[in-house]
């Protein structure tokens, strides 16, 4: 019984290794196909199935979208994060999941670093000097323009450029990829029709080898059928999704208006912060005042030291913006490292 069983098992195995075999060696004669069609044609000695001129089109507009896109979602990139090492290690924290295994992202903004200057140099040169209070006050200013640049970074990231990402990385992509497969059809078509057209014209000779001319016609051409009916199914498959990419330009306007919103905001909140500065600035009031650390919010809504009024809702930004230190920085803080 032991001795039926292990013989049964071997068989089984060897009839599952020769399954594989099978498997690979057709596996590798379609491939040798595909390859020697390819090579035949740019030679110029084979016929090559030219594609439906509506499937051209629809091809041509694709890859034209797939360009332009990604043109679009780099440079889109470029103008929120100018410099190529803090896009690198943007890229690094949008794609690791850094919270599980505890780093966080603490990069300041260029104009943050340059306020931190700003209020160490001031601190240092006093706070009652002329020079040393509107140091300070710059820097502060600087330090809350850097905070609205990185809410600017977030919103714009989300509204425009991981949009675009995720139609590269998904439905551009599935299309590019029934995109090949058409083309690997094609060949298998063309080659299916090379074999054909050789075993018609080997109608007239005798038999040789045991294979008999008619037959071999009747196998090619049954291959030539089925080959045919794929070529065709896939070319349906893959121009219905290429039709499918005008409608998510309808997506793409509204991700691009999205942009525009957190670019309109991003300014006028810059403006406004500018004006307040240059207006405290042309007042020469800073020295001796309370301005020489005054509140980070645009508007101190008519309270001594910018408090707001009792039972007005606090910003979260300005409540953030407030917190900052006046005190220099750390001695090991990074200076002149982070230029555009």
């Amino acid at each position: 019984m032991d001795n039926f069983k292990r013989t049964l098992t071997d068989a089984s195995t060897f009839v599952s290794r020769a399954v594989q075999d099978s498997n690979i060696q057709d596996e590798a004669s379609v491939v040798f196909n595909r390859a020697k069609q390819y090579t035949e044609e740019k030679l110029g000695k084979a016929e090559r199935t030219e594609l439906d001129p509506q499937l051209v089109v629809l091809e041509r507009k694709t890859e034209n979208t797939k360009n332009l896109t990604e043109k679009i979602k780099n440079n889109a990139t470029a103008v929120l994060i100018p410099n190529p090492a803090a896009r690198a290690e943007s890229l690094f924290f949008d794609n690791v999941p850094v919270d599980k295994i505890g780093l966080k992202n603490e990069r300041l903004t260029n104009l943050e670093y340059l306020g931190n200057d700003m209020i160490e140099a001031g601190n240092e040169f006093g706070t009652g000097t002329p020079y040393g209070s509107a140091l300070i006050r710059v820097g502060q200013t600087e330090q809350k323009l850097g905070l609205i640049e990185k809410d600017y970074i977030r919103t714009g990231n989300e509204g425009l450029i991981a949009p675009l990402q995720r139609f590269l990385d998904g439905e551009m992509k599935n299309i590019m990829r029934e995109r090949k497969v058409l083309e690997n059809k094609r060949l298998d078509l063309d080659a299916c029709k090379n074999r054909v057209r050789k075993a018609r014209s080997m109608q007239d000779q005798q038999q040789k080898d045991g294979v008999d001319p008619r037959a071999a016609l009747d196998q090619a051409e049954n291959e030539l059928r089925l080959s045919q009916a794929e070529f065709d199914r896939q070319a349906e498959i893959t121009k219905l999704l290429m039709e499918g990419l005008s409608q998510s330009q309808t997506n793409h306007l509204r991700h691009l208006k999205a942009f525009v919103s957190s670019q309109v905001e991003y300014y006028a909140q810059a403006h406004l912060v500018m004006q307040d500065l240059n207006r405290e600035l042309e007042s020469g009031t800073l020295v001796g005042s309370e301005l020489v650390c005054p509140p980070l919010s645009a508007h101190s809504n008519g309270q001594p030291n910018g408090q707001p009024q009792i039972g007005m809702a606090v910003d979260p930004t300005q409540e953030q913006l407030a917190n900052i230190s006046l005190t220099s920085p750390p001695a090991t803080f990074p200076k002149n490292t982070h230029v555009f």
